[in-house]
């Protein structure tokens, strides 16, 4: 199986039609279909290992101030508990918690709902331990990419450049600023390279990196996949573009 990295983006585009959502559609229907799906999101960011262990995942609606039909939204995807013991088992002797209550959050369905719609695929989240540095991160999904092996798909959710301070809402589009252009075309150089090292050190990259990842939680997602990279894994980014001037919608996969 590949591993997938998906810039979601606004929670909105769950609802909306648009190039980046065709484009997430167009995946479902392209790569072969998982057994399961084990996500990194965003948004399961708290400070532990922990991995989703329901049966029947809630749909969790994690935002606020958005229309009322975003909180109808649900993605009801069956758990995979022996997935969950499964990731317990490849991440030991790293203690991994089991979760019943997290579910699935936005991060996950807003996009899901449109690789695969008619939710017939196992999902199983992964938390993001906030106390550990980016190279613990990556040494996760090295680990994890033996599950590729057996029809898993690994799938992180985030944005590589995520500044809300600097996002213009609404629906006029914007060009996308000088210090987003060029973190995303380094961070494609050096995906494109095989080269992970600045992305893993991404920190201490100076002021372009500073304001595309002002906060860890959009950017470590997407180390959980470059770490699950294979030597004859070919890169590609089958979604692009930015949203609000500050949002990369980039999406990367690695088959």
């Amino acid at each position: 199986m590949p591993a997938i990295f998906f810039g979601h983006g606004n929670p909105m585009n769950a609802l909306h039609q648009n190039g980046w959502t065709t484009a997430w559609a167009r995946l479902g229907q392209e790569i072969p279909r998982p057994k399961a799906i084990l996500c990194v999101s965003a948004h399961w960011y708290l400070p532990g290992t922990m991995v989703g262990a329901a049966e029947k995942p809630r749909t969790i609606h994690d935002f606020g101030g958005f229309p009322r039909e975003l909180y109808a939204v649900t993605y009801p995807a069956p758990g995979h508990p022996a997935l969950a013991g499964r990731v317990r088992e490849v991440l030991a002797p790293l203690d991994v918690g089991l979760d019943e209550s997290w579910g699935l959050d936005h991060g996950t369905w807003s996009v899901l709902r449109h690789v695969y719609p008619d939710a017939g695929v196992p999902v199983v989240q992964l938390s993001i331990d906030e106390t550990q540095p980016a190279a613990f991160h990556y040494g996760i999904g090295r680990r994890l990419s033996v599950l590729r092996d057996e029809g898993i798909l690994l799938m992180g959710s985030g944005n590589l450049v995520h500044n809300l301070h600097t996002f213009a809402w609404g629906d006029h589009p914007v060009e996308p600023f000088e210090w987003a252009v060029k973190f995303e075309a380094m961070a494609r150089q050096r995906m494109l390279a095989g080269d992970d090292r600045p992305l893993i050190d991404y920190e201490h990259l100076g002021r372009d990196a500073a304001l595309s990842a002002p906060t860890p939680d959009h950017f470590l997602p997407l180390l959980y996949v470059l770490g699950s990279r294979r030597p004859d894994d070919t890169v590609s980014f089958p979604a692009e573009g930015v949203d609000g001037g500050s949002v990369s919608m980039l999406s990367i996969m690695l088959a």
